[in-house]
């Protein structure tokens, strides 16, 4: 057994990146986005060739296994493994070099092919293969795995690509392979030689065939190409240190044709007719994987259908062409380029999308499962035999009882699919087994591939003597042995495979459900499924984001992958599987890992699979915490309304701004609440929001519709400019303005205003105020979050008797109400009640006022959509108010990094700030001068002018401030 402790000190000793032998560092590479789990030794980050030569010497003396690994989010298990896993993205990630005239490019293998792609742009250039995931899959991953992507029709697979490696053997050779045998380590080519018969005549020719090693690329014919022969080898041959490959030349113009059949079958036998057309891609998905067809022309399937030209009107007549030779139910061609990429994020989501259907929870629960596994993710058959295939395909599916959701590259005949497996029970593991056993000779049968991108790994492996016969695949092993002799390199996958149904990641979790808070509803209650939803596809990795997405600000503000939702979620896992995070819900692995995520919700609507990383850390916070003492930050931020409250009743808050205007009375605050010494305490509103409505005389006839204004504790007590500029709006814009009730009723009552008091109720009633429990939900104070929302569930009852809406004008707060109240509460019903009354400023406006013409602002506008608006509320009806007021241009995406209590805890300064420089304070700064800066949420108002010395203001405030100018 392998002494850990000595081994991490020969290898820091060896190596001069960094040697991580650490429980969190094995914990999250225990899995990549495959069925399978292994439990590594340990992570070394190695910082160039040598490092990765003497790490390969260290395992090698003592029989350690190595993996090597990009991105990690293969989905065929190739990397996972037992021993030294070698982590190429932390430093080994440049471009070295980019020859516009030659359209080459030299890369490590832990560039991120969109890096490539942006240094490649300006040139006219770009690396030919693309992968859904382009924005987190590494160029080494690509090659350990032949990736392919949705213009293989034009420009081929990596293995196409690529011109040379620069590879270390196993036992410390240092390799350059390429053409004419260059590169091949001793005995290779005798055993190519004394082999080329069948090498001729074994393996099956299609654009898509990755299964095994690309021995016939040795072959003269093949110009004895010996980097090519390396690409789909997946690690288990040598490892790769360096990459030159061929870009190609971009088109100038694309037009999308989005080709409508009344299937899927029709679309996947038309699609091997649309190639002579020399289409950029040929890509299909039906209904089912769709989850609004909105946009779509009608039908039940889909090609997208990419021609590319010199012009736009070029590429749009290559498009047309190609529609006036489909046989299509409907078309639609499409050049504006934004919505091309609208478009083509549904094809990119798939792989997530497709791993939830709808229909049914967890198939322990009810037998009809919603969650949907990899393991023949993608084989591949002769496109002019895939419609054929594909109905063998379904009536398969439907003779072991099983749904799977096909998509895909049509054109080169690869088809993904997720599948409804039960890997949870020993009957519904047995059923994988015969299931993949008559699928691989279902694929044989039709002349194909058992991989078609993603390789064999472990998920296919054992299955490669269906597809090769037992003397090729003997030959793979013969291969494996002239390469890497000590079989150190990746153990267990393409060759000697470990059993398809072995190492299967589900069976070390706990088979009841755990005690948990939420409800979970969309998990059946199940925090494990909950936790199960990432599946490793990784899209929180991407180190950019576009137009309004968020998800995942910590990451891109560290790089580290315990800051990623899903190094969270493999956390989380290893924390209920219990072999190697082994203190349950006391963790402080997953603590240390999910303090810095920033609660922003992004991942709720970002992730493919809806994994909602907020709720699992407030879950994991209120039972690590339980019984015992809290951060300090956690009561002097997660009890803010107490505190503002107190204040407000006390009327002391021209006092604590006084005493907080103090330096030292200040830091000495800061340091007992737990505060970043950097940031300054907020100053308190003197006249809180809702004393304001009470002495205030009212504007507007009781005759509009009713509405009922939420006073959340930020506009009550620290913006209630806010609340007196919607007050303003509303009520132009015909509404009858109420607050909700302050006193409880023994019985019956009616929709408070928040200042009517009678005798008789002062004697009868209960006093309360009504709150979303937000902060105490943050940070993990769920008993008293619970509390806090039956009490005012308890105060809304005259108000949920009637029809009237909750306008709730902080989009966190909002963003509470309308999810975690009726997730947190799931025994009352009045909490889904109120989650289906909460509306927006904005929606309010829309729905009860559609014919009200707002102000005129004619002005730019500048800021960032709230987070939690993007990822729970939506901001369709936001955008289309802008437009109605004159207000042009776009809000940013991403955090604003303070995100509540976030940016305010001790330690988060550094991370907070990131977030704000990634997007929010550089829109700003470009803006216009005459911009109008919004930020609708107090947490983003608050970042701006800590951080920038810029006021924004909320929607509300400025249409009230343009109605005061009319």
């Amino acid at each position: 057994m392998t002494d850990q402790r000595e081994l991490a000190a020969t290898l820091r000793a060896a190596v001069r990146g960094e040697v991580d032998l650490g429980v969190t560092a094995r914990a999250l590479t225990t899995m990549d986005a495959s069925n399978y789990r292994r439990i590594p030794l340990g992570v070394v980050a190695p910082r160039d060739a040598d490092d990765v030569a003497a790490a390969l010497a260290v395992c090698r003396e003592r029989g350690v296994p190595v993996v090597p690994r990009g991105g990690g989010t293969s989905i065929a298990g190739q990397a996972t493994g037992t021993g030294i896993v070698l982590d190429f993205t932390r430093h080994m990630n440049r471009l070295l070099s980019l020859d516009p005239e030659a359209g080459t490019a030299v890369v490590q293998p832990g560039l991120v092919l969109d890096r490539l792609q942006e240094a490649a742009a300006p040139h006219g250039l770009r690396f030919g293969p693309d992968p859904s995931t382009h924005g987190r899959c590494t160029l080494g991953g690509m090659i350990g795995n032949n990736s392919c992507g949705s213009h293989s029709v034009a420009w081929g697979t990596t293995a196409d690509n690529v011109r040379t490696l620069s590879v270390i053997t196993a036992r410390g050779e240092r390799l350059r392979p390429g053409p004419g045998w260059a590169g091949a380590p001793e005995g290779l080519r005798a055993l190519v030689e004394g082999e080329s018969a069948r090498l001729r005549t074994g393996f099956p020719d299609l654009p898509r065939r990755i299964s095994g090693y690309a021995v016939d690329a040795l072959l003269p014919e093949n110009r004895a190409d010996v980097a090519r022969s390396l690409c789909g080898s997946e690690g288990t041959l040598a490892v790769l240190t360096e990459a030159e490959l061929t870009l190609v030349r971009a088109p100038r113009a694309r037009a999308l044709a989005v080709l409508a059949y009344a299937d899927e079958s029709g679309a996947a036998q038309a699609a091997a007719g649309l190639l002579p057309y020399r289409p950029l891609t040929v890509e299909g998905m039906a209904a089912d994987l769709v989850p609004s067809a909105a946009g779509l022309p009608r039908g039940g399937a889909w090609l997208f259908v990419e021609a590319g030209g010199d012009t736009g009107a070029e590429a749009r007549a290559a498009a047309e062409a190609i529609v006036r030779a489909a046989d299509v139910v409907d078309a639609l061609v499409v050049t504006d380029p934004a919505r091309q990429r609208t478009l083509w994020r549904i094809r990119e989501d798939a792989s997530g999308t497709a791993t939830r259907m709808p229909g049914g929870t967890s198939r322990t629960k009810s037998g009809g499962g919603s969650e949907a596994w990899p393991g023949w993710e993608d084989c591949a058959v002769p496109p002019a035999r895939l419609g054929d295939y594909l109905r063998d395909f379904r009536a398969l599916l439907a003779e072991h009882g099983l749904r799977g959701t096909p998509y895909g590259h049509f054109g080169d005949g690869c088809i993904h699919v997720r599948i409804d497996f039960d890997l949870l029970t020993g009957p519904g593991v047995a059923r994988f087994r015969r299931f993949s056993e008559e699928l691989a000779d279902l694929v044989v049968a039709h002349g194909g591939s058992l991989s078609g991108e993603h390789g064999d790994g472990q998920a296919r492996a054992e299955l490669l003597p269906r597809m090769y016969g037992a003397e090729t695949v003997a030959l793979f092993e013969r291969v494996k042995g002239v390469w890497d002799p000590d079989g150190l390199l990746n153990p267990g996958m393409l060759v000697r495979p470990a059993p398809l149904d072995a190492d299967l990641r589900f069976s070390a979790l706990p088979r009841e459900p755990v005690d948990v808070a939420f409800g979970y509803p969309a998990d059946a209650g199940d925090f494990s499924a909950a936790v199960r939803r990432c599946v490793g596809v990784a899209k929180c990795r991407t180190t950019s984001v576009s137009g309004s997405a968020v998800m995942c600000p910590s990451f891109r503000a560290t790089g580290e992958e315990e800051h990623s939702t899903r190094g969270r979620a493999r956390l989380l896992h290893e924390m209920l599987a219990g072999e190697l995070v082994t203190d349950g819900w006391r963790s402080t692995e997953v603590r240390d890992a999910l303090d810095l995520c920033l609660s922003c919700k992004g991942c709720r609507s970002d992730c493919p699979v809806g994994v909602d990383m907020a709720t699992y850390k407030a879950e994991f916070l209120h039972h690590h915490y339980a019984g015992r003492r809290r951060p300090a930050a956690h009561y002097a931020m997660g009890w803010l309304p107490v505190w503002l409250s107190w204040a407000a009743r006390t009327r002391t808050a021209g006092v604590a701004n006084a005493l907080t205007s103090v330096r030292p009375l200040a830091r000495a605050a800061k340091r007992m609440g737990g505060i970043a010494g950097e940031r300054e305490i907020p100053s308190l509103a003197t006249e809180p929001f809702s004393r304001w409505w009470r002495r205030r005389r009212r504007s507007a006839e009781d005759d509009g519709p009713l509405v009922v204004l939420w006073p959340d504790t930020f506009t009550e007590h620290l913006s209630p400019s806010v609340g007196r500029a919607a007050v303003r709006v509303l009520e132009a814009a015909g509404m009858r303005v109420v607050l909700p009730p302050t006193l409880r009723p023994r019985s019956g009552g009616r929709v408070g205003d928040a200042r009517s008091r009678s005798p008789l109720s002062l004697l009868t009633a209960r006093r309360g105020r009504v709150c979303c429990g937000l902060t105490y939900i943050s940070t993990g104070q769920l008993d008293r979050a619970r509390a806090v929302l039956r009490r005012t569930l308890d105060l809304l009852e005259p108000v949920l008797a009637t029809d009237a809406p909750l306008v709730v004008l902080e989009p966190s707060c909002a963003a509470a109400l309308r999810t975690d109240a009726p997730e947190l509460v799931h025994d009352d019903p009045r909490a889904a009640h109120l989650a289906s009354r909460v509306l927006t400023f904005a929606e309010a406006l829309e729905r009860y006022a559609p014919d009200w013409t707002p102000p005129a602002v004619n002005r730019p506008v500048t800021g960032q959509t709230h987070c939690h608006q993007h990822a729970v509320l939506g901001d369709g009806p936001d955008r289309r108010l802008r437009e109605a007021a004159g207000l042009t241009g776009e809000l940013a995406g991403g955090c604003c990094g303070l995100a509540g209590d976030f940016g305010f805890e001790r330690g988060h300064e550094d991370v907070s700030r990131a977030c704000a420089e990634e997007q929010l304070l550089p829109s700003v700064r470009e803006a216009p001068q005459d911009a109008v800066v919004q930020a609708d949420g107090f947490s983003c108002r608050t970042q701006l002018e800590q951080l920038a010395g810029v006021r924004g203001r909320h929607l509300a405030e400025i249409l009230a401030e343009a109605l005061e100018e009319e």
